[in-house]
């Protein structure tokens, strides 16, 4: 088999990367290959031979003119700068360079030691890339920015945490894996010219528009902080909780990045934590505004080194949650059915989550049972806040079927459900894939009524809740 990737990033200069030979798995097994997003990047020849291709994406076997590279990054971790951390157990194949000009990393989790490694085994067991595989490709079709699940592979080794457990490698397609972390790796070091080749580098593949603005590293920041917004208000708006929201995790494209501890809502809680390492609750859904504006700031503080732009980025730094309340609302209007903009449509929206809180109510499926209560005349369901709600969407002079066809076209019956996903990994471990391929074809359908697989769409009862999730390590 060939691939015909470029590599642009192991052209820059020594000591943004390393050579990396990933580890050799003695019986690799093919778990998943994303047929669709192999035909997107134009890797659908691939197809055609599963032995080869569980090959390759575990580090195997490499195709002619591939030489894997980890990236060299730093970050801020629960708010502790770390100096070095870069790719400890991932190793970069290369970039896809699609028909219409865009390109995508290729990378390997779990393919083994690298420099960054840090004294661990550089893999992954098996749960780690089931959950990934599942997440991202879920956020995908709910239409969030995120990175995207090509491949997942059985290594036929153990990997040792508590336990022996069975070895995996997850293939991951992003626009680039460049976070804020890369810049404070060489900010750290006082490197400003591998700052400024760093910053070109970021403008020239995600935002080459700003290179024809007066000041192209004040528009690189304005563009990255947009994405920003836009990224969280959607998290927020479906529910979603990243988990470990480090600089390190924040993907200068705007994507969402690294699915370790993330999970999403079951009952509504503005302070909730699934992180099983987020004692003082850091990163709570309610918190994942201003620690993304946090993390902005770190990014400016890096590009300070290389312009005199402290007032222009302390601008930017303070419209973020203008805009991203804006992107918010943008957001959150359809799902209640608010065709039309009213200055108190904040106020109703939060008026909703507060119910949702107070009475511990699914997240998900109270949007979509909302949308049945638009022209009923049975004992509200929601309160004295549903009286208010339909008055608002009537008054709107929409046809009601209409506002309820919008808001399902917006609500997910399906979400990655956190003790759906424990099952798939289980179930996996004991050698059944069953409920991890059913997981996958109904995510791909979120918005969609899928009745033979109504199991999936429920709540959990609460003997299958799960309190606690886990980085991927």
């Amino acid at each position: 088999m060939t691939m015909d990737l470029d590599n642009s990033y192991a052209k820059l200069p020594e000591g943004f990367h390393a050579r990396v030979e990933p580890a050799t798995s003695a019986a690799p097994s093919l778990l998943a290959w994303n047929t669709d997003l192999a035909v997107e990047l134009g890797l659908d020849s691939l197809a055609g031979d599963e032995v080869e291709l569980a090959r390759i994406f575990s580090g195997a076997s490499r195709p002619a003119g591939i030489r894997p590279i980890a990236l060299a990054y730093a970050g801020h971790q629960f708010g502790h700068f770390v100096p070095q951390l870069g790719d400890g157990r991932a190793a970069l194949l290369g970039e896809v360079v699609t028909d219409a000009g865009r390109r995508f990393d290729i990378q390997l989790k779990g393919s083994g030691r690298t420099p960054y490694s840090r004294g661990g085994d550089g893999k992954s067991w098996l749960g780690p890339v089931l959950r990934e595989y599942i997440l991202s490709e879920a956020m995908h079709h709910l239409g969030i920015p995120t990175t995207r699940a090509l491949a997942a592979v059985a290594t036929g080794e153990s990997v040792f945490r508590e336990t022996a457990l069975p070895g995996a490698v997850f293939t991951r397609v992003a626009s680039s894996h460049l976070r804020v972390g890369t810049f404070e790796y060489f900010a750290a070091r006082g490197n400003t010219d591998a700052l400024r080749t760093l910053t070109d580098y970021a403008i020239a593949r995600h935002y080459p528009e700003a290179r024809s603005e007066a000041q192209p590293t004040v528009a690189f920041f304005r563009r990255v902080a947009e994405r920003q917004a836009e990224l969280v208000a959607g998290w927020m708006a479906v529910g979603f909780i990243h988990g470990v929201m480090n600089t390190d995790n924040t993907a200068i494209s705007g994507e969402t990045l690294d699915y370790g501890p993330a999970a999403f809502l079951d009952e509504f809680q503005f302070r909730k934590v699934f992180s099983s390492i987020d004692h003082q609750g850091r990163y709570a859904y309610a918190n994942q505004m201003p620690i993304a504006q946090w993390n902005l700031a770190r990014l400016a503080e890096t590009l300070l080194l290389l312009c005199d732009a402290r007032s222009e980025f302390e601008t930017i730094l303070s419209e973020f949650s203008v805009h991203y309340e804006s992107c918010y609302l943008e957001r959150m209007r359809p799902k209640l059915g608010l065709i039309q903009e009213d200055d108190g449509d904040a106020d109703l929206i939060g008026d909703w989550l507060k119910y949702l809180q107070d009475h511990a109510l699914d997240y998900t499926l109270s949007f979509r049972e909302l949308a049945t209560r638009i022209d009923t005349s049975d004992p509200a369901r929601f309160g004295e806040f549903e009286g208010r709600w339909r008055q608002r969407v009537v008054d709107q002079a929409a046809e009601l079927t209409e506002v309820r066809a919008r808001m399902n076209s917006v609500n997910p019956v399906f979400i990655p459900r956190n003790h759906r996903i424990e099952q798939a990994i289980q179930e996996a471990v004991a050698g059944n894939l069953t409920t991890f391929r059913d997981l996958n074809k109904v995510l791909a359908h979120p918005f969609v009524e899928q009745p033979e697989y109504a199991q999936y769409a429920a709540a959990p009862i609460p003997s299958q809740r799960v309190t606690q999730t886990f980085c991927g390590t």
